[in-house]
This record gives C-alpha cells, sequence and structure tokens, in this order.
C-alpha cells in the first residue's frame, strides 16, 4: 500500500488549474497552424492567427487564454493499491482549486446555488467524476470548461433504428444551432450509449482526448472524420467568420446500452479545449 499524502493532491491540483487556463496544448496548436494552411477564407486565416498569437501571448505573461476560465472538471483515476492521508481526495482537490483560481488570478465563476446565484468566490466546488483501477498511482486530469460553449451543448435519447445517419444529422444539427456562441474553431465531444448520465459523461469525457488520437476503434474513428467533413461544410468558421474550419476535430466515446436506447450526447468545447493531465 502507498500512502499519498493530500497536500500533495491538492498543490498539484493548484497548479493544473493555472496551467490549463493559461497554457494552450500543442496539439491544439498544431491543429490550429494546420487550420491556417487550409483554410480558404483569407478573413478566417486572419481569424486562426489572432488565436495563435493570443495563446502566445497568454502562454508567456501566464495568463489566461480566456476571461471565462470556466468550471472545474477533474477526471479521477484512483490506484487500488492507495492511501491518501489527510483530507479526503475530494477535499484535496477543492482546496487545489480554491488555492489555484485565487493565487493564480482566474475569474471565479462559480454560484453556490442555481438559483440564488451568489458567488463561492474561488470557483469551488469543483465536478469530479471517479474511476477506480489497478495499481498504487493517482491519474488526475483536469479541463476547465467554460460555458459560452457548454450552453450549447445538446443531449438526445434517439432509438436504435435512428442509427448512424440520426446520430450525424443531431450532432450536424447541434454544432449548426450553436454558431459563433461556442468560439470556434470548436473541438466537439460525442458521448455514445450507456445511459442519458453516462451519454453526458463520455462527451465530456472525449473532450479531454488529444485531438490528435482518433477513436482506437477504426469503425468510430471513421464516423469521427465523417462527422468532422459534415460540420467543417456548415461554413460557421473561425469565430463565425466562415469559412472551412467550423471544427478541428470530433472525439467520440462509446459505452455499451440497453437494447431499447441509443443516448447519444455532444459536448461542444472552444478552440482552446483547455485539459492537462497528472499522475501522482
Amino acid at each position: 500500500m502507498r500512502v499519498i499524502q493530500s497536500e500533495i493532491i491538492t498543490k498539484t491540483v493548484r497548479d493544473m488549474c493555472i496551467k490549463a487556463n493559461c497554457h494552450i496544448n500543442s496539439d491544439i496548436r498544431r491543429a490550429i497552424e494546420n487550420s491556417i494552411e487550409t483554410e480558404k477564407s483569407e478573413v478566417s486565416k486572419g481569424v486562426l492567427k489572432n488565436l495563435l498569437k493570443n495563446a502566445e501571448i497568454a502562454h508567456n505573461k501566464e495568463v489566461p487564454i480566456c476571461q471565462d476560465t470556466g468550471m472545474a472538471v477533474f477526471f479521477v483515476e484512483i490506484g487500488s493499491e492507495i492511501f491518501i492521508e489527510g483530507d479526503t481526495i475530494t477535499e484535496a482537490i477543492n482546496k487545489g482549486v480554491s488555492l489555484g483560481y485565487t493565487e493564480g488570478y482566474l475569474r471565479k465563476s462559480v454560484v453556490a446555488d442555481p438559483l440564488d446565484r451568489i458567488n463561492t468566490k474561488d470557483n469551488t466546488p469543483a465536478v469530479i467524476h471517479y474511476d477506480f483501477v489497478k495499481g498504487d498511482k493517482l491519474k488526475i486530469t483536469f479541463a476547465p470548461k467554460g460555458f459560452g460553449s457548454e450552453n450549447k451543448s445538446a443531449l438526445k435519447m434517439l432509438n436504435p433504428s435512428d442509427g448512424i445517419e440520426g446520430i450525424i444529422d443531431f450532432v450536424t444539427e447541434t454544432v449548426r444551432k450553436a454558431g459563433a456562441n461556442p468560439c470556434p474553431p470548436m473541438v466537439i465531444g460525442v458521448g455514445i450509449g450507456g445511459t442519458m448520465d453516462k451519454a453526458a459523461q463520455l462527451a465530456k469525457k472525449a473532450l479531454t482526448r488529444d485531438i490528435d488520437a482518433s477513436n482506437e476503434k477504426p469503425f468510430y474513428a471513421d464516423l469521427e472524420k465523417k462527422l468532422l467533413d459534415r460540420i467543417n461544410k456548415l461554413g460557421i468558421g473561425p469565430q463565425g467568420m466562415g469559412g472551412t474550419t467550423t471544427a478541428l476535430a470530433v472525439n467520440i466515446e462509446t459505452y455499451p446500452t440497453h437494447i431499447a436506447g441509443l443516448p447519444v450526447a455532444v459536448n461542444v468545447n472552444c478552440h482552446a479545449t483547455r485539459h492537462t493531465v497528472e499522475v501522482i
């Protein structure tokens, strides 16, 4: 049994909050650079160049890429051979979020109740998804989620008979309705299967996968390409300025489901698609 002090988790999470919000990931940078070469609209080429310039300034000055530094979302894999001493893991993560958002001067966007709207002033509590695995490691994935994109996400309980065409139509229509609001070019996470809530979780988790890594199953990797092609023909373009780069990628995650169901969730993300991973 390996013992991990909760203070280590708190410090790790604090640093992850700042890192993810201020430094764009290399896969996103490469995708935007490639899009500059392939984008057919000169106006939109300029927009993409400005997005990279913004990311460079954020990186050099360690300031947020976007003023909406999001709600803190975590996917945590807990090894079966570890014991966390001190605070519970949930307490340790929330302490880290509080420190990261206050000491990193990141915008605090969380309200304590959906209706009374009183700000918690430190961006807690986080949304945390846990998974228990074998081993003596603790893997933490952090993805701050801004709500310009989150508000344009959708879920639909399709009938099994709707099949692949029903999925393609639903995903494409969700992006069309989103328009310029999610700060395109977007990254689209799609969750297929499970229950209503599981599909939504899958769609969110899909956004933490690097966009240059396709689904490991060839069938779904091909579906990702088909959806990306269909979405980029919508003509929304970077920041809604038109062109051929409405999305940088479509990531699909799946789970077994009931014989009578076909849940599909679409989680829309902005061009930055902020996420970072640490293993303790």
